[in-house]
């Protein structure tokens, strides 16, 4: 078995690591492709000085990978996933997110009731645009309540269910 390769298993931390050092940008490159127009026919003679390919790319310098992007960036379009506590309202804990964050602008996906702890989408600056496709989508509530214990005096059942 000398022919066999062991597969090196990278770990996880490797893999950020990787990923936080380079900048996984598109080199450009500076040789041009070669197209052979010899055998074409006459009216397509010149069709390769037409023909612009070239092996150059333009970095774009606006953009960022998701590891190199700075915290403001993730603020100006983030969305925040809340769980929102019992008893203050969604507005208040809007207005809590606006003024920790310093930002301009705050939006939530749709009112929780005050008393009602869950999941609350709260939209940063730009990601305030997503507000209202989210605010028409539907609510679930779930809740785990207990109504009584069994009864065993079948006269109360038949007395609460006379009335």
């Amino acid at each position: 078995m000398t022919g066999v390769k062991k597969k090196h298993k990278v770990k996880d931390a490797d893999v950020g690591a990787i990923q936080a050092a380079e900048p996984f940008a598109v080199i450009p490159e500076d040789k041009k492709p070669t197209l052979d127009c010899s055998q074409w026919p006459l009216l397509l003679k010149n069709v390769h000085l037409m023909n612009v390919r070239e092996c150059h790319f333009e970095a774009d310098t606006t953009g960022f990978s998701p590891l190199h992007r700075p915290l403001d960036e993730y603020i100006k379009s983030g969305v925040i996933n809340l769980d929102k506590p019992c008893n203050p309202s969604s507005h208040e804990v809007v207005a809590w997110v606006k003024r920790a964050l310093g930002v301009n602008k705050t939006g939530h996906s749709g009112t929780l009731d005050p008393k009602v702890s869950g999941c609350l989408i709260v939209c940063i600056d730009r990601a305030t645009r997503l507000v209202k496709s989210q605010q028409s989508a539907g609510k679930e509530y779930v809740c785990i309540f207990r109504l009584h214990d069994s009864v065993d005096d079948v006269k109360k059942i038949q007395k609460a269910k006379s009335i």
